[in-house]
């Protein structure tokens, strides 16, 4: 890994150049013709192109080969092998005190996450998931390596892959930045003989208003803003070119719009919160961990309560139906809408007790990293969920990833549970796919359950 480091930081310089002069403009402007139903930039058929181009003429190949279903599949395999390594390297980054300590963690912990259901399934077919979800990861190992100007180029081909994918460039400028917050201020308590560090701020109104009065005062000051400026310059440059893109296309979608219109559906976050703890639950859930969320309820009830009526307020007033999620009975959320929220009007707001456990559970396994880091990271996962109209398990794959690297290194136990909870799914997942087709009353074509 350090080699290939060294050979990276050489080729910065020059690599860069050409993302600032070619960006994903071009990428766009090289497809006189647009099928209306395809949403995302070309990234998958440009870089399928451009791994399969030489293959064939290395080996002599033609004919149907070239592009059969099969050639174009193999590219997401590539892609999860490349998704496997990076998740270990960005494991053995992340939580270095375990680095020497337990190897073999690091491993099932990665192999775990590469195997993760949603990302697992999509990898055998040639959707951009693969493609997108790796380009994003190496970005942020990229970033985690202080290699800014190769993390930006990396998260610039993410967004070619998916748009969305600019929040997580975005969330690599924001760690960078939070790890500069969080150094002054240690630097400032220590000066001050104040030893309490930011996990232990208490969450209350002068709490957080020390946090937000320390965050302005640093932010306006120039030779911080200077500092600042000087490490994140490649993100700001990957979104001003982003800007421009959305400028020229008129938004950021480039296909079916009246089918992606962006809303304010707060909701969507609650069904990220759920979603992340039934996934996450072999390591992050306990009897322990529900004994000490009911002495939390019952410590500050008012809190609590103040919490559960506004998430009552938001499913009320925010909860949008995409019409995909209501006819295509082909994906899961079809049958998870129509079994669970449909039963009865009542079902969403009865709910919202499971939502707060959690939000709760997120927000504690994730208390031993910075308040920086935690608000950086709740805005990206706000920016990721919330505006999406449609209820798509593909879109929780990078925030659930993020979430998922950043808890604690479980145990061997818990990770090998992680790990069969996982396989068993995907194996569902697959027989379902494979033995289980239908057809529709208007179509001859054979219809598939799947993610």
């Amino acid at each position: 890994m350090l080699a290939l480091r060294e050979t990276m930081e050489r080729a910065e310089g020059y690599a860069f150049t050409a993302l600032c002069s070619t960006n994903f403009l071009v990428a766009c402007l090289l497809f006189a013709t647009w099928d209306p139903m395809i949403t995302t930039l070309p990234g998958l058929y440009l870089l399928s192109v451009g791994l399969i181009k030489p293959l064939v003429l290395a080996v002599g190949w033609t004919g149907r080969a070239v592009c059969s279903t099969a050639m174009l599949r193999f590219v997401n395999l590539l892609f999860n092998c490349g998704n496997l390594y990076v998740l270990s390297l960005i494991v053995g980054r992340l939580h270095p005190k375990d680095k020497t300590r337990s190897a073999s963690r690091r491993v099932l912990s990665a192999l775990a996450l590469s195997t993760f259901p949603v990302l697992y399934f999509f990898t055998f077919l040639y959707y951009t998931d693969a493609g997108s979800t790796f380009f994003s990861l190496f970005a942020y190992l990229m970033s985690l390596y202080g290699s800014h100007k190769i993390a930006a180029l990396l998260g610039a081909c993410a967004i070619l892959f998916r748009q969305t994918n600019i929040i997580w460039v975005a969330f690599c400028a924001g760690s960078v930045v939070a790890s500069k917050m969080d150094e002054a201020w240690r630097t400032e308590r220590s000066k001050k003989k104040d030893e309490k560090s930011l996990s232990q701020v208490s969450l209350s109104v002068s709490g957080a208003g020390k946090v937000l009065r320390f965050s302005v005062d640093y932010l306006m000051t120039p030779c911080n803003t200077k500092a600042v400026l000087l490490v994140i310059w490649p993100y700001v440059a990957v979104a001003v070119g982003f800007l421009g893109f959305v400028v020229v296309n008129g938004g950021i979608v480039v296909g079916d719009r009246t089918s992606h219109e962006a809303c304010l559906n707060f909701p969507q976050l609650f069904y990220f919160l759920a979603f992340t703890l039934i996934f996450s639950a072999p390591v992050s859930v306990s009897y322990g961990r529900i004994v000490s969320f009911l002495h939390s309820v019952r410590k500050k009830p008012f809190r609590y309560l103040f919490v559960t009526f506004t998430c009552l307020l938001l499913v009320w007033k925010f909860t949008f139906v995409h019409k995909y999620l209501l006819a295509d009975n082909r994906h899961y959320p079809f049958y998870v809408w129509k079994k669970i929220f449909q039963r009865h009007e009542l079902v969403p707001y009865l709910l919202v007790p499971g939502y707060v456990f959690a939000a709760w559970n997120f927000a504690e396994t994730l208390k031993w990293k910075s308040l920086f880091w935690n608000l950086a990271f709740l805005v990206c996962l706000t920016a990721a969920t919330v505006p999406q109209k449609l209820i798509e398990f593909r879109y929780f794959i990078m925030p659930y990833l993020m979430y998922r690297l950043h808890v604690p290194l479980p145990s061997v136990f818990r990770l090998l549970l992680e790990l069969g909870f996982y396989t068993a799914v995907n194996a569902a997942t697959l027989y379902i796919f494979i033995n289980r087709t239908f057809q529709w009353p208007n179509s001859s074509d054979v219809q598939r359950f799947m993610w």
